[in-house]
């Protein structure tokens, strides 16, 4: 509520109060037959006490609200004073953190990192923890230079790309910490906006359990390249995620048992063209996970025992033309999957062992030979719909 609200409220209590004070006085005067005090009555000594009491206390009622009034507008003033504190300390720190950050020394670097991860922690509002966020994610999107290799001539230059690279995975190690913890605890991260575009991911990053209930997470454009990436557990309930024309080129990334049960996750345009990608047993419930236009050119990807019960997965236009692509043991149970007009000229996709249960399945318009399995599974007794193209 607003002060002059409050103040326009208390001001019609004090009047009121001293209306019905004064009410009471002139009833109390009817009634003891004083209505002529000044020519007929007289008062006795308890009448006068009695009045003045009432006199008093009409009195302290509106003392007391001048200084519940008083009390509140220096609470309020006192919380303004301790934000706007807290807000300069606040800033103060985050200069020196971001400083840390330009050096030139890789280890003060990695001091300006914790710090601004601790900065996060403590901010004072939300917009003042994102602006923190922003700015890590931001460091991990600069250019870098590449390793010179072990050459014993650039041994100086591969040590500092090795320092620097430990900055980098430090900053992931911490934002997958941060988004393990249940939200609304401290030094969780949960619904706050992550932006990793165009990132180069070369070394471990552990969201397993990790749960990205709200908010945007965005790997658009980001380079897996190396080491592994574990989404192990991970929940997708709200919110976007963002993977679209990322590059699997290397290394893992798992999705093992993770849950997409709401909001969009989007694997636009990504290429798979390397290295594996893993959504064993993981579970489709809601929402929608889009695969349109993905390239699925090298590499395994893997939807072994995966559930597809409720929401859409699109593989409208996907191409696969290479590596290995399955969904032996799949479970496709209610919902829509899409591959409408996608390419299969390559590599090896399989359904061996799926089944489908109550789910609308479309491969309308795609080209190419069926893939292993499929018909055996789009021929079980309990399918819905599952829509193939004429040839198949």
């Amino acid at each position: 509520m607003r002060l002059w609200k409050v103040g326009r409220a208390l001001t019609l209590s004090f009047a009121t109060a001293v209306l019905v004070a004064g009410g009471v006085f002139y009833g109390l005067v009817v009634l003891l037959d004083f209505k002529e005090i000044d020519t007929t009555g007289k008062l006795d000594a308890k009448t006068l006490f009695d009045l003045v009491k009432l006199s008093f206390g009409v009195v302290a009622g509106a003392g007391a609200l001048v200084a519940l009034v008083v009390a509140y507008r220096r609470q309020r003033v006192d919380e303004a004073g301790a934000h706007r504190e807290a807000t300069r300390l606040h800033t103060e720190r985050f200069s020196q953190a971001v400083d840390k950050l330009g050096s030139d020394s890789p280890a003060v670097r990695l001091g300006g990192v914790h710090a601004l991860a601790g900065l996060a922690d403590d901010a004072p509002d939300q917009s003042l923890r994102q602006t923190c966020i922003d700015v890590l994610c931001a460091y991990l999107q600069l250019p870098f230079t590449p390793d010179p290799g072990n050459d014993p001539a650039h041994q100086e230059e591969h040590h500092r790309y090795l320092a620097l690279r430990k900055v980098r995975h430090t900053i992931l190690r911490l934002i997958g910490d941060h988004y393990r913890r249940p939200k609304g605890t401290h030094r969780s991260w949960q619904g706050c906006d992550l932006d990793l575009t165009g990132v180069n991911i070369d070394g471990n990053m552990d969201f397993s359990n990790a749960a990205f209930s709200g908010g945007k997470v965005d790997f658009r454009s980001a380079v897996f390249s190396g080491g592994k990436v574990d989404f192990h557990g991970a929940t997708f309930s709200g919110g976007t995620v963002h993977f679209g024309l990322a590059k699997f080129s290397g290394g893992t990334v798992g999705f093992l048992g993770a849950v997409f049960s709401g909001g969009t996750v989007s694997f636009r345009s990504a290429v798979f063209s390397g290295g594996e990608v893993d959504f064993h047993r993981a579970k489709f419930s809601g929402g929608t996970v889009g695969f349109l236009g993905a390239v699925f050119s090298g590499g395994t990807v893997s939807f072994r025992s995966a559930v597809f019960s409720g929401g859409m997965v699109h593989f409208h236009g996907a191409t696969f033309s290479g590596g290995t692509v399955h969904f032996s043991l799949a479970k496709f149970s209610s919902g829509e999957v899409h591959f409408h007009g996608a390419t299969f000229s390559g590599g090896t996709v399989g359904f061996l062992g799926a089944t489908f249960s109550g789910s609308t399945v479309d491969f309308d318009g795609a080209m190419g030979p069926a893939p292993q399995g499929l018909l055996a599974a789009a021929g079980t007794p309990r399918a819905t719909t599952v829509t193939l193209p004429a040839g198949w």
